[in-house]
């Protein structure tokens, strides 16, 4: 499936009824009193969170949306039917804007989680509506109210427990399919991963931790250069940081450098993002000849207060350490959150 995480639309409510001028015609009654009935509301344009729902990829397809309108209204005093609202399913995630003044007008972060965009006209009085001690007789009814008309953009912003960001060719991926039962594709060459790819790390104790593989960020990604924010935006959601370095003999480029440079265009992109826990993970120590570094590596990441664990992603060394740390880091998130509940 394609991944889309931004679309444009159109929504447009329904209009409201028009009212109806009607007068009683009954036998015996030669002058019957206004009978004309209410129009009906339109129907309103909302937005639902559906989790079946996993990309924006349908509104690259279909732009335009509208609701129902409102039935007019009628003699005998009858009431025009209400339109039908119009549901659209989106992504649990997705952040909707208007799109002329950039207001946020939801954050749709839970499933069921709703908002109207678009509200339907009301609909207009019959001439009944009108009828009065000095004016037994209106002879005029309102026209329904039209339905707001909006273009609204929409953001889709992952949501997951653990966010895995590195340099492109880091081990990403191949990270992802290792503690979940995610299959992203892997190569070995930059920006294999052109959309983040979800996975569940099941642990022992029934709890389910949601891992996203963040595509391959580079120097200048606040800027757009590579990906660039393109994928930024989903770490926003994350709880803590998996940040994966090469530590080989054949790396590109120094592991302290590399880890610094992602903190860097994640910091400018937001500084929220280096405040998040993060566990340093030294990746392809199995193609390591000199294993001294990793006791330098250690203490380096240590003393800025990261947990660093080495591993292989070819022989799985060092992969039951690393759960351990990121089940050990989850629990204490979610004690902390608790906490700030009671508060």
């Amino acid at each position: 499936m394609k991944f889309v995480d931004r679309a444009k639309i159109c929504v447009k409510a329904g209009n409201g009824g028009n009212g109806c001028v009607a007068f009683r015609r009954e036998k015996f009654v030669p002058f019957g009193g206004p009978s004309g009935g209410n129009g009906g509301k339109g129907g309103d344009v909302i937005l639902i969170a559906d989790p079946s729902v996993r990309t924006l990829l349908d509104f690259k397809h279909k732009r335009h949306f509208k609701a129902e309108n409102g039935q007019h209204g009628s003699g005998n005093n009858k009431h025009g039917k209400n339109g039908k609202d119009l549901i659209i399913k989106v992504p649990v995630g997705t952040v909707v804007k208007d799109a002329q003044t950039g207001e946020v007008l939801a954050d749709l972060i839970s499933p069921g989680q709703e908002v109207v965009v678009a509200r339907g006209g009301k609909g207009g009085r019959g001439n009944a509506a009108f009828k009065t001690s000095t004016n037994q007789s209106p002879d005029y009814a309102e026209e329904g109210e039209k339905g707001e008309e909006k273009w609204v953009e929409l953001e889709l912003k992952l949501i997951a427990d653990f966010g895995i960001v590195g340099f492109p060719n880091a081990g990403k991926s191949t990270l992802i399919s290792v503690l979940t039962k995610a299959k992203p594709k892997v190569a070995d060459y930059p920006f294999t991963t052109l959309s983040p790819v979800l996975g569940v790390m099941h642990v022992d104790y029934g709890e389910s931790i949601v891992l996203a593989d963040i595509p391959g960020l580079i120097e200048g990604a606040s800027k757009g250069q590579g990906l660039g924010h393109q994928f930024l935006r989903h770490i926003e959601r994350t709880k803590a940081l998996i940040h994966l370095i090469d530590i080989s003999d054949f790396r590109e480029r120094d592991p302290i450098e590399a880890f610094e440079i992602i903190n860097r265009e994640m910091e400018k992109y937001s500084p929220e993002l280096v405040k998040k826990p993060q566990i340093v993970v030294g990746n392809k120590i199995d193609i390591l000849s000199d294993r001294s570094e990793i006791e330098k590596l250690k203490k380096y990441f240590e003393s800025k207060g990261y947990k660093f664990v080495p591993v292989s992603l070819v022989t799985l060394e060092g992969i039951d350490k690393l759960k351990k740390e990121i089940v050990n880091l989850f629990k204490s998130l979610k004690e902390g959150e608790k906490e700030n509940e009671k508060v």
